[in-house]
């Protein structure tokens, strides 16, 4: 079974209304931590082995780690308060090392087809896969003419270039490329793409990212209301 590695060390400065001390990933969708929507969908899938890697409230985590089911394989591994995302992955190496493992964060969540990825990332024999999508715009866009006139408006529509969704699968070489003061999103991920050792898995379904309080009464209202594209996938 592959190990999952999660970030869990985020501090959440931006989810105010949930009161500073919260971890980013026990904050809430639909009465449970998003931690467990983002593992739930692992899971679904067959793959549960995880290693969740902390840094802020730690032990919050650990005591939530800890009323999952029993055929979930969790080991909570403290990583540091303030280190960075490669950092955490590097201090998992000895978790990782053995053959290829996933790697997300815990505050991302999609409609995504896993075997679909596993089975990219296994074709085409690179060190890492990284699934992109294109979220929406936050603001209703403009239409403009060329002669200056206002056409019309597109209310949030998807941008045009692919980011980072998160739900990344690598082979152990990766750990060569991430060092203890690295962020992830930094220098090991520019040095696989030099390398060539990067590729793109293209998602073209839901995906959002609870990075705002304001995310999080998206993600409530979706699942209140029976509409998020991601909870079949956990049955609930």
């Amino acid at each position: 079974m592959l190990p999952v590695a999660i970030l869990c060390g985020g501090k959440g400065m931006r989810m105010r209304a949930s009161g500073d001390a919260l971890p980013k990933p026990l904050v809430e969708v639909g009465g449970r931590p998003i931690l467990w929507h983002v593992m739930s969908l692992y899971a679904a899938h067959g793959l549960r082995r995880f290693v969740l890697l902390l840094g802020h409230g730690a032990e919050r985590i650990e005591a939530f780690a800890a009323t999952l089911p029993d055929d979930w394989e969790v080991n909570c591994l403290g990583t540091g308060i303030d280190t960075p995302t490669g950092g955490r992955v590097a201090c998992a190496a000895g978790h990782l090392r053995a053959g290829t493992f996933c790697l997300t964060y815990a505050d991302g969540v999609a409609d995504i087809d896993f075997e679909a990825l596993l089975e990219c990332h296994a074709e085409h024999g690179r060190a890492a896969t990284m699934t992109l999508v294109r979220p929406r715009s936050p603001w209703g866009v403009a239409r403009l003419e060329r002669d200056g006139r206002i056409g019309g408006f597109v209310e949030k529509p998807q941008l045009a270039s692919w980011v980072n969704g998160g739900f990344m699968v690598m082979e152990p070489s990766v750990l060569d490329f991430v060092g203890p003061n690295d962020a992830l999103e930094g220098e090991p991920l520019a040095a696989l793409a030099a390398a060539g050792e990067l590729h793109g898995y293209r998602h073209e379904g839901f995906w959002d990212c609870m990075d705002t309080f304001k995310d999080t009464l998206l993600l409530n209202e979706l699942w209140a209301g029976g509409e998020a594209p991601w909870q079949p996938l956990v049955g609930v």
